[in-house]
């Protein structure tokens, strides 16, 4: 695929962790890849390993749910690397508590990175989508969407994501874009090590307790998400939308 033919695609929350490992992936796949987060600086070492690999990346620092300044990302990413049809939307926090203990900025930080953070980006990307007929857009939903105790602002954030990817397979199908969801269960990163501090265990015990519970008897890395991210995101997956898979290692009940 030549330069001018080279899909462009945009992963937020790209820093580290799942995001990191997905925008390493599509640069792999051939994608020019504009690495987002809300520090631009700390964009520097992903996108640092796919230029040292032969690809092409920026860094772009953006609050994703602010409304500016995702329109400036979105317009920067279009001037520097071309016309975006491939669309993460990863950028994540956690705010854990129980109910009762839960302030109200807990529960607005979350739901505004996670479901405002997707909104704000797809509405900027979809446009560029529908113009090149072409457009692949996926959501990290989590196996928390299937209720967690400590997190119902995260929760409700990730099963409210499941809805408006279904709703976006409807409405931009016909224009020959797809959106599909990916859930990870228990995932090596810094945000279950914060949920392992949140709950007094060390992280190396809280991940033996996690493997116990996963079928596969093991705890999942950033490439197991970017692997399923990565399939989602290419030409042959265009009669797949509207779905969420679970990458937890086993059933969900």
């Amino acid at each position: 695929m030549s330069t001018s033919e080279q899909r462009v695609a945009v992963v937020t929350g790209a820093a580290r962790g799942i995001g990191a490992a997905t925008a390493v992936r599509l640069a792999a796949e051939g994608r020019a890849v504009a690495v987002i987060d809300l520090d631009e600086a700390a964009c520097k070492d992903t996108v640092e390993k796919i230029t040292a690999a032969g690809g092409r990346a920026i860094a772009v620092g953006a609050d994703v749910s602010d409304e500016a300044q995702v329109e400036a990302a979105v317009a920067r990413v279009a001037e520097e690397l071309g016309a975006p049809t491939i669309l993460v939307n990863n950028a994540g926090v956690l705010r854990d508590n129980l109910l009762f203990k839960m302030s109200v900025s807990d529960w607005d930080t979350v739901l505004n990175v996670h479901l405002r953070g997707s909104f704000l980006m797809t509405r900027a990307v979809q446009k560029y989508m529908v113009d090149a007929k072409f457009g692949r857009v996926v959501n990290l939903s989590s196996s928390s969407a299937l209720g967690n105790r400590g997190q119902v602002n995260y929760s409700a954030a990730k099963a409210g994501l499941q809805g408006f990817t279904k709703t976006l397979a409807f409405e931009l199908g016909k224009f020959g874009v797809t959106a599909n969801a990916v859930a990870p269960g228990f995932i090596v990163t810094d945000m279950t090590a914060a949920t392992a501090e949140r709950v007094g265990m060390g992280f190396e015990e809280f991940q033996a307790a996690a493997a116990t519970q996963i079928p596969v008897q093991r705890v999942g890395n950033p490439d197991d998400i970017a692997n399923a991210i990565a399939f989602f995101t290419g030409d042959a997956a265009g009669f797949v939308s509207g779905q969420v898979l679970y990458v937890a290692g086993g059933p969900l009940n």
